[in-house]
This record gives structure tokens, sequence and C-alpha cells, in this order.
């Protein structure tokens, strides 16, 4: 799996999955046409888990004079790949039509506002610069047999060094391992009402 190409060793990795009653093709549709924006409105734990990530950066912007981004009216996988890192973005690492996608990040994500690295594809496998998280989600679909798909999300972070590891594990144990979580299963839940639909 690309997840596997991209981040073999990892420090925590979460995994959540559905049966979707659609074919590998209809699954896919809905996952690359999911509106993240939405699955925040329909489920009100997301909603909230996004605003709460967002309020250091809001805060940040109304002590400074700044009018705060406006939020996009709709945001799918690939809108995230076009969206500034900070606002939202993520970096396409690959993607395998009908199979599967990978998206990374590279932050210092324990910190109230955020600090990226601005990585390449190419370079994200590698990236070992001291004080950094890399993250992947990995979105995935596989046939059961012609009429049901697995749809699954992979997330995975390993930590460049010792310091970045303790931070980070503080972070997780905080609560964001259960946020993620609850996160990637929003997601999935909407791409197979979708799908079934």
């Amino acid at each position: 799996m690309l997840v596997d190409e991209f981040l073999p060793a990892y420090d925590v990795s979460d995994a959540v999955a559905t049966v979707v009653q659609a074919d590998v093709a209809t699954t896919w549709d809905a996952l690359m046409q999911v509106d993240l924006i939405e699955v925040g409105r329909t489920r009100p734990m997301v909603g909230f888990l996004g605003a709460l990530r967002a309020l250091p950066e809001l805060g940040s912007h109304l002590l400074h004079g700044e009018s705060p981004q406006q939020p996009p009216k709709q945001l799918r996988l690939h809108d995230t790949t076009k969206v500034p890192l900070g606002e939202g973005g993520w970096v396409l690492l690959g993607e395998r039509p009908r199979d599967e996608i990978a998206l990374g990040l590279v932050g210092k994500f324990w910190r109230p506002i955020i600090d990226y690295a601005q990585v390449a594809p190419e370079s994200f496998h590698d990236f070992a610069e001291p004080g950094y998280a890399k993250t992947v989600y990995s979105l995935s679909v596989r046939a059961l047999d012609e009429q049901r798909t697995l749809l699954s999300g992979v997330m995975r972070t390993a930590t460049t060094d010792e310091q970045a590891r303790k931070w980070f594990r503080r972070y997780w144990t905080l609560g964001v391992g259960s946020g993620a979580h609850i996160v990637v299963s929003g997601v999935l839940d909407l791409t197979r009402e979708m799908a079934e639909g």
C-alpha cells in the first residue's frame, strides 16, 4: 500500500473501516466526491473538533487585527491539495485510482499554531529534519465481492527525533488520537451513505 511506501516505520497508527453495499467504482467515486465541510456539518463531533483545532489560528488573526480566512464552501480530498498548509491543505503523496489515495503533512502538530514544513511527495519518505512529525492518511477501497466494498482509512505518524516524539506523545495522549479516529470515521461514514444512495 502507498501508506507503507511513504511511512513504513511509525510511532502511532490508527485504522478505521466499513463495509459499503456498492461496487468498488461507485465507492471510489463517492470517496472522491465526499465534501469534508459536509462531514463537519452532519457529524457534530467532527465539526466540534475542527472548530477546536481552528481556535488558536483564529485567535492569532484577531489579536493581530487580521480578518480570519473564510472557510471554503466545499472541500473534497483533491481540493485539500490546492489549499495552503495551515489552512486545511495537505500534500498529495500518491494515488492509485479506484484503489488508494495517500495524503501527508509534516509539522509540529503539538503547537497551538502548527509549524508546517514544506515537503514534496518525493522527499516525504526521507524527510528527517529534527523536531517534526510526519503524518500520512491513506484511504482505500477493496472489493469483497461484486456488490460489496471494504472502505478503509489508515493514519500513521512518525517523529524525526526523541524531542519531537515526547511532544507528540503528549499531544496524542491528550485525545488527538481519538479525534483523528472520529474524523476519519466521519469521512468513511458519509462516503458509505453516498455510495449506497
